[in-house]
């Protein structure tokens, strides 16, 4: 089984009206929550972990994840409102703007000892849920019980306007990069943490604390890898018609787990021996699994029917 525990809201994506005036039209998403979908849209077994509320919104997100084959069973269901978020477009990049106030997924505590992690193969995590003390917090002892047995995936997924103190947030971010064996950040999110500073040097340092793949996605510019024993890795982005790029890096994400899974090179032991020709076959899946979500709105990512994928 894979894990992705975090965050799980309606995303209000941009369209526009018959008159041709700007409108929303809402769309469950959420990163956590579109890498679960993605992993078992393409046929991996995925549980989703987090909190999802009752409300009107919250059984759009339950539906939505039932459809896509993700199980839910170790989430937690509350009357706590349902995060929303607001999105446009500008230069290519989706901006946010979160209403996430006592929400559910603000609200969601880890219930220790419900897991089976002797069969859990990876945790993934990240994104907004790590901003707030809670959910951090939460996250943590999670993570605390599931590395003696399971891969431990991160991606920051960067909301500045969510973050209130940036050096306390960058030094969160460098602690859960401590605890991971599979790092992917996008480049905006790479500039948000470091700044100028090369990917090559912090991938470097990233490798030597102990982290086996350090992966940075770079929109048309395709995905460079860093693996201690695979070497660095570079693969192009496919050229597609975008419609949006809302959802891509966890469709990319998904993808590079489920390629992982499916060359038994996903535990840890066999992520730290993966040969250069398995990771590019991986980082080549993951990207085209990518640009096929941006031809759709919203974060929609592809079926294992839509995309080929053999060993």
């Amino acid at each position: 089984m894979l894990i992705s525990c975090g965050d799980a809201l309606i995303d209000f994506v941009p369209t526009r009206n018959a008159d041709g005036r700007e409108a929303v039209m809402p769309a469950v998403g959420g990163s956590c929550l579109n890498v679960a979908v993605g992993m078992a849209r393409l046929g991996a077994p995925t549980s989703f972990l987090g909190g999802i509320s009752t409300d009107m919104f919250g059984q759009m997100i339950a539906d939505h994840a039932a459809a896509s084959n993700v199980e839910l069973g170790l989430s937690t269901r509350t009357d706590h409102q349902t995060t929303l978020a607001f999105v446009r477009i500008v230069a290519g990049e989706s901006h946010y703007a979160f209403y996430d106030a006592e929400t559910a997924t603000r609200n969601w505590t880890y219930r220790r000892g419900t897991i089976p992690f002797a069969r859990v193969e990876a945790v993934h995590v990240g994104s907004t849920t790590l901003v707030n003390d809670q959910g951090a917090a939460e996250t943590k002892a999670l993570i605390a019980d599931a590395q003696a047995s399971s891969t431990i995936s991160f991606d920051p997924n960067c909301r500045p306007n969510l973050v209130k103190d940036k050096p306390a947030y960058v030094a969160r971010m460098a602690e859960f990069a401590g605890y991971a064996d599979l790092i992917k950040m996008s480049d905006v999110d790479f500039a948000y943490l470091f700044g100028d500073e090369p990917y090559q040097q912090r991938a470097t340092a990233l490798l030597e604390q102990g982290t086996s793949l350090v992966v940075v996605t770079r929109g048309n510019n395709g995905a460079i890898a860093w693996h201690a024993g695979a070497g660095q890795i570079e693969v192009t982005a496919p050229m597609v018609a975008v419609t949006d790029t809302i959802g891509a890096g966890d469709s990319f994400q998904a993808a590079l787990l489920f390629a992982l899974h499916k060359q038994g090179r996903l535990a840890r032991q066999q992520l730290k021996g993966i040969s250069t020709d398995e990771l590019r076959h991986a980082l080549f899946f993951a990207a085209n699994c990518a640009g096929l979500t941006c031809t759709r709105p919203g974060a929609d990512p592809p079926w294992s029917h839509e995309v080929a994928w053999s060993v």
